[in-house]
């Protein structure tokens, strides 16, 4: 992210492991079917290399998945930028930014992350979110000292 003169960085993350822990769950379940499955049908070894390439496959996926998402919150602005290959960025202005709401579930809670949910002015956008972050009441309040600050920079211009 290319920052402007004087813009400060103030968080910057990536979801959490633990975000997609329950897609490496899956993938594990589905690993072990494949590999059970195998195993019957080929009473040699093949159930364990199905089981390994497809868990393999799993956890490569999730890792790419999980860094290919990236959350900023400068002096100036929102950030969010998804994809390795192909790219989606997603930015707004700081002042724009009218409330912050985070939800977590009961197991997101157990786990320690949540989804923050910034609603913006003027937009119909909906899908703002920092999703899966560790600690969302970080990034609250990330978003909360920059908008005072920004306020406080602002006031002391006029």
């Amino acid at each position: 992210m290319d920052l402007h003169p004087g813009e400060k960085i103030i968080f910057e993350g990536r979801p959490s492991w633990r975000s997609i822990l329950g897609f490496y769950v899956v993938g594990l379940i589905v690993a072990v079917v494949a590999g059970g499955i195998a195993k019957v049908a080929d009473q040699t070894s093949t159930g364990v290399i199905a089981f390994v390439v497809i868990f393999a496959i799993v956890v490569v996926v999730g890792f790419l998945k999980r860094i290919g998402t990236s959350y900023t919150i400068t002096s100036e602005r929102l950030h969010i930028r998804r994809g390795l290959l192909s790219r989606s960025v997603q930015q707004t202005k700081l002042e724009r930014v009218q409330n912050v709401n985070t939800e977590q579930s009961f197991f997101e809670r157990v786990l320690q992350i949540g989804t923050v949910d910034f609603d913006t002015a003027g937009t119909d956008d909906s899908d703002f979110t920092f999703a899966g972050v560790a600690n969302p009441e970080e990034v609250v309040r990330a978003v909360d000292v920059a908008q005072r600050a920004a306020e406080a920079t602002g006031a002391a211009t006029v």
